[in-house]
């Protein structure tokens, strides 16, 4: 799929410097990598990013300096940045920049800097302006580069299409491998071959493959138990694409499904088609989740739904949006994240699930891309229960 371009990159940081408009800011640094990797195409674990109004300075150290300065020079590289090597440390790099730019007001990650790096910016800042010169004021930002991230471009877009294609033809070759006598752990390791075999980077997340009353345990570890008739076998899985994670959850049964694998799995299947047949943009995220919720409560199994019914995708595994349960007022779930409006471009899961201790658990999971009519999938794959002799 290759990567997104530098006109890609300026569009994104642009949309970035509108959601900061209200605070006045002459400049903006960002730590989260992921955001870095968003806005940049660095894929380094350690880096600063810097943006003022001027342009930006990418700040890393000599494990990622060359590979950073051939990224520059490639199509994919951000036209707009400078690379520059840390010094002492990434704060007393940062201090000497933002003198020179003259910033008055930084905004930083506020849900990111940890308080001993807020510390050490802001002695580096006063170090570096010695006495007299009075220190930017740090004015703490939340969520910003994350809420644009939301929202997929075009390049992301296409680029989760073929995760999720590639995903669901992944998850029709595990359907073969499910048999009686086989053990969690060595299914976990081939699922994770075949990810890779199919063109994954990497499997996004370490792969669930939980039987019998393990099932019941959302993120259980796949261990030594063995597949045994009746066992109900959770199966959770995922993979990395050019940065980009999709995720896909499917059960099966090890013979005749119980009574249980069926009630559970029946219930379940009815809500996540009703929280997916709610998903159109202008609806409430959270009205996704209660959709869900709603045919569980109604099958008796709402206490048995002990999570939320989706998360975004894309450069992490979770990230905005949150389809989750609303437990307070609109306006401040909004303002924390975890209620927002739907909008064409979003992608997220839906993977409503029920949970009965000792004995079982269900769980469905799909990947949706939010459209400007509805919604479209991008997981395709059957939803039945699996039933494997």
């Amino acid at each position: 799929m290759g990567k997104p371009t530098s006109k890609d990159l300026t569009k994104r940081l642009k949309r970035v410097w509108e959601k900061l408009a209200d605070e006045h800011l002459d400049a903006f640094l960002v730590t989260h990598v992921p955001n870095i990797r968003y806005l940049t195409n660095f894929e380094g674990s350690s880096a600063s990013l810097l943006i003022s109004r001027t342009g930006c300075n990418l700040v890393t150290d000599g494990r990622y300096l060359t590979a950073a300065r051939e990224l520059l020079q490639s199509s994919h590289g951000p036209s707009y940045i400078e690379v520059r090597s840390v010094a002492h440390s990434y704060e007393s790099t940062l201090g000497d920049l933002l003198v020179s730019s003259n910033a008055e007001r930084l905004g930083f990650e506020s849900d990111r800097m940890t308080v001993q790096t807020h510390i050490h910016l802001s002695t580096a800042l006063e170090r570096a302006l010695g006495s007299g010169r009075s220190v930017p004021e740090l004015v703490a930002t939340s969520r910003v580069v994350e809420t644009v991230r939301a929202v997929k471009d075009d390049y992301e877009r296409s680029t989760l299409r073929e995760a999720g294609r590639l995903l669901s033809m992944v998850a029709v070759d595990i359907n073969r491998i499910i048999e009686s006598g086989r053990q969690e752990r060595d299914v976990a390791i081939e699922i994770d071959t075949k990810l890779r075999n199919a063109g994954f980077e990497r499997p996004a997340f370490d792969t669930i493959v939980a039987s019998g009353p393990n099932s019941a345990l959302p993120h259980a570890q796949p261990g030594d138990r063995v597949f045994t008739e009746g066992d109900i076998v959770q199966l959770d899985f995922g993979g990395v694409l050019d940065g980009y994670c999709v995720d896909l959850s499917r059960v099966a049964t090890i013979g005749t499904p119980s009574k249980v694998a069926r009630r559970l799995h029946s219930a379940v299947a009815a809500a996540q088609e009703a929280a997916i047949a709610m998903v159109s943009p202008g609806v409430w995220a959270s009205e996704v989740d209660s959709a869900a919720r709603r045919v569980l409560e109604e099958s008796g199994l709402g206490e048995a739904f002990t999570h939320g019914t989706g998360h975004g995708l894309g450069l992490e595994i979770h990230e905005d949006p949150r389809i989750s349960k609303r437990d307070s007022d609109r306006e401040h779930a909004m303002a924390e994240g975890s209620d927002v409006l739907l909008v064409p471009g979003m992608v997220f899961t839906v993977e409503p699930g029920a949970y009965e201790p000792g004995q079982g658990g269900v769980r469905i999971e799909d990947d949706v891309l939010v459209t400007d009519e509805g919604y479209e999938l991008l997981t395709d794959v059957r939803r039945d229960l699996w039933v494997q002799s």
